[in-house]
């Protein structure tokens, strides 16, 4: 471009004709360092300024590398060359040497053709300069406007940012000294710009925030690893802020300092502290619903109540209950009376002393004034929050030792919630803070009383469950054997333990039958089920067994009997009877016993040995289906005992563990039952000693509960006196009436028994009559001195003799009538060989 400042012609017309300056112009710029003793401006390599030096008429002096680079064209292109043959602006040539004559400096835009044919915009810089000869030339910078722009979009957008941000920003240079500050950072510090450029944040900020500030500086400057959303306080305490730092470097990597980004997060903290502390309101009402969901005992209940809220909630804490819910009462209609005690059952605490013994002890009996917050949160169900002590001292009475020992401990903030069920209040929750702890707000008072009305619904289910469970206890005790009687011969001891607290009374049973002629009938029976419902199905199947147990039948012939009547049995046709037993009869005189076992566990035999001791034996029998199956047969097995054998019977709760399979339960039961001469001094134990060290172990292996209840019955099998029975056996002819007569007559005076002879031996002559007239067999007679006379006579005729009223002119049918009128008793047995009529006479 043409731009000389001067009308001079000369040869300017001609390219090259005019020669460089001789001298440095007047108004040249700065020469550069040389290379290497400063690293070259990032900025400038951004922009990349090329320089262009024209004479007066416009032909290029000078054209830098820089320029050739931005336009492609080299120096030995263009140098001589007219500017204005490549300046795409046909009149900018005369505009700018106008401009330069008159202000000695433009500035403009200009498109210039790039050697490889598109144009390129830059933005030029030109000023006008003379040599010591007055000779004119023109000293332009060009720029691509494109780099430009985006330099100057960087700058303003942060200049921007600084500006507008609601994020508080500084920048630190290496020495860690502010060097840009926003108005944001200054209102959260709470200073001016002046008071932090140039300084430290030492000199700015709080002691101890400074030194953790200047530590982090300091590594992120080493480091180069940016330290993200650091929470810390704010410098006046009373908020929270997110700070961040990174390092600033330029495009050559050299370090220039440390950014930094302050955010307040007041809001979002206590935002994050209101939904930390719900959660854990939530846990801590999940925890408590977990603690107290299983447990059905009220002392239990109250002591995990007390515990979950120590220290998690509150440093001290008490449960008290009305009476009637400690111990399975019914409830006040309309609430507890004014001055109503109450029972202190679950306490907790943080810290142990002689004031917290005041303060919290279970078992104590607490009443309060009817004005006090206590009495009113217990009359009106309303809870109260006390805030001061002042208002703990205004509580109750002056000098009261509980409200002393509160004070002494530090309380501040107590609650005393009412627990409820059904709307009728159960007692109080009382918990308390002490010490530097946050007092009690609002949201923990209404956190107190969803825990409150949880507890209180297990509470009052705890006492129904109470109710229930000591009203089936009552009846299975009732319908369990009283009084266990002990024949001849038969010495017995017996435990019924029911399920513990947690579980409900089952329908385990024992009974101890006497049947004719000194034999015993021993039962243990199981019915499955637990509650008020199991306990009557096994008394009315109790009475059954006794019932059938009367009619003297062989044990399978009973049981069979009982199975028939399960349908009966059941409390409902849609929860049927299912039921096991064992059955076994005894005689002492013969010492045979025959047992049946209805799906219950085998009974075991203690085997007396030659060194003192026993040897457990378990007794096989056929297992049968349990009572209610059906489809299953009964049998018996009968076996002859050697005398001073024991009998055991029991329910599968002795044994039965969850972990382990039933045999391994036995197994442990004969392990602990057989024993040496040295396990007891040398002597066999007492049943009753057996029986509780039984029971013992049960209890330590179940530990604080059983699952199920446990009947167990001993007994020790002997024989009767020497000369306690005697026997004969007659042919079926007509002497044999007579016979019988005299043996019955000797027998009896011999024992002594001279009383009873006319009776006995009148009674013997009728039935034997009977079955010499019917039978065509041996006939046997039998008699046995126990607590009464015992009188049997057998034949092999099956069909039983019945009584029946004979008339006057009936020459016979009063045998029965006469033995019916005569004997205490009377009746019919069946055995292998045939029948037996029984019949006993009282001892004079």
């Amino acid at each position: 471009m043409s731009t000389g400042p001067s009308e001079d012609t000369g040869d300017t017309g001609r390219p090259g004709s005019r020669r460089a300056p001789s001298q440095t112009p007047s108004q040249s710029p700065a020469p550069a360092e040389p290379a290497g003793e400063r690293a070259a401006s990032p900025l400038l390599d951004t922009l990349r300024v090329g320089i262009v030096m024209l004479d007066g008429e416009g032909r290029i002096l000078l054209w830098s590398p820089m320029t050739e680079e931005i336009l492609g064209w080299t120096a030995n292109q263009l140098v001589g060359r007219p500017i204005q043959e490549y300046i795409e602006d046909g009149d900018v040539s005369l505009r700018v040497r106008r401009t330069l004559r008159h202000e000695h400096h433009w500035r403009g835009i200009l498109h210039i053709r790039h050697a490889e044919g598109h144009t390129v915009e830059v933005e030029g810089r030109a000023s006008a300069l003379h040599d010591t000869d007055r000779n004119p030339f023109v000293l332009a910078n060009i720029v691509e406007t494109s780099r430009l722009r985006a330099v100057e979009h960087d700058l303003a957008a942060l200049d921007a940012l600084f500006a507008s941000s609601p994020l508080g920003i500084a920048l630190f240079d290496g020495d860690k000294r502010f060097v840009r500050v926003n108005e944001a950072l200054t209102r959260l510090n709470h200073s001016t710009p002046e008071e932090h450029l140039g300084k430290t944040v030492h000199e700015v900020l709080p002691a101890a925030m400074a030194e953790e500030i200047s530590q982090v500086q300091s590594v992120v400057l080493e480091t180069g690893r940016s330290v993200v959303d650091m929470v810390m306080p704010s410098p006046d305490g009373a908020g929270a802020r997110s700070v961040s730092y990174s390092r600033l470097t330029d495009h050559n990597g050299e370090v220039l300092g440390v950014s930094c980004t302050v955010m307040d997060i007041t809001e979002r903290k206590e935002a994050l502290e209101k939904i930390e502390a719900a959660r854990q309101r939530l846990a801590l009402l999940d925890d408590v619903g977990v603690a107290l969901g299983d447990l059905l005992d009220v002392r239990a209940i109250s002591q995990a109540l007390a515990s979950a809220l120590v220290p998690r909630f509150a440093d001290y804490s008490g449960v008290q209950l009305l009476s009637a819910v400690a111990h399975g009462g019914e409830l006040p209609d309309s609430g507890p009376l004014a001055g109503t005690p109450l029972l202190q059952l679950g306490v907790a605490a943080r810290y142990d002393g002689p004031a917290v013994e005041r303060m919290l002890r279970v078992g104590q009996d607490i009443a309060f004034q009817p004005g006090s917050f206590f009495g009113q949160a217990l009359l009106t169900g309303t809870p109260h929050l006390a805030a001061s002590q002042e208002e703990l001292l205004a509580a109750t009475y002056p000098g009261d030792p509980k409200v002393q020992a509160a004070l002494d401990l530090g309380i501040h903030s107590l609650m005393a919630v009412p627990l409820r069920a059904r709307g009728i209040v159960l007692g109080l929750l009382v918990i308390s803070r002490a010490g530097q702890r946050e007092p009690f707000d609002r949201d923990d008072l209404a956190l107190t009383m969803e825990l409150a009305d949880r507890a209180g619904t297990s509470l009052d289910n705890a006492r129904l469950y109470a109710r229930e469970r000591e009203g089936a206890l009552m009846l299975q005790r009732s319908l369990l054997p009283q009084r266990v009687p002990e024949p001849p011969g038969v010495r017995v001891a017996y435990r019924y333990v029911p399920g513990s607290s947690g579980t409900e009374v089952g329908g385990d049973w024992f009974d101890v039958i006497p049947l004719a002629g000194g034999r015993v009938a021993l039962v243990v029976g199981d019915v499955m089920g637990h509650g008020l419902r199991a306990a009557a199905t096994m008394g009315r199947l109790r009475t059954a067994v006794r019932t059938l147990a009367g009619l003297d039948l062989p044990p399978d012939e009973l049981v069979r009997r009982v199975n028939d009547l399960a349908d009966d049995i059941a409390q409902d046709p849609d929860d049927p009877l299912i039921a096991t037993c064992v059955y076994a009869v005894y005689d002492p005189s013969t010492r045979r016993c025959t047992l049946c076992k209805a799906g219950h566990v085998p009974p075991l035999l203690l085997v007396p040995d030659a060194e003192g001791g026993w040897e457990a034996h378990v007794m096989e029998l056929p297992s049968g289906a349990p009572i209610g199956v059906g489809g299953v047969d009964f049998e018996s097995v009968e076996t002859e005992l050697d005398e001073g054998c024991v009998l055991v019977l029991y329910t599968d709760g002795l044994i039965e563990n969850r972990d382990e399979d039933i045999t391994e339960g036995l197994d442990r039961l004969r392990a602990k039952l057989t024993c040496g001469p040295g396990d007891h001094a040398g002597e066999r134990p007492r049943l009753e000693d057996a029986c509780e060290a039984l029971i013992a172990d049960f209890a330590q292996r179940e530990g604080a509960g059983s699952a199920d209840d446990v009947a167990l019955l001993m007994a020790k099998l002997g024989g009767l006196p020497e000369g306690s029975a005697a026997s004969w056996t007659f042919p079926a002819e007509s002497y044999a009436v007579r016979r019988a007569r005299e043996v019955v007559r000797e027998t009896l005076r011999e024992w002594g028994l001279e009383a009873l002879e006319d009776t006995a031996v009148l009674l013997v002559s009728e039935l034997v009559t009977n079955s010499a007239r019917y039978a065509h067999g041996p006939i046997g007679v039998r008699m046995v001195r126990g607590t009464s006379l015992l009188v049997e006579v057998s034949d092999p005729l099956p069909d039983p003799p019945r009584e029946r009223a004979a008339t006057e002119e009936d020459e016979g049918g009063r045998g029965i009538q006469l033995v019916a009128r005569e004997a205490r008793r009377w009746g019919t047995r069946h055995g292998a060989m045939g029948k037996t009529v029984w019949c006993e006479l009282a001892l004079p």
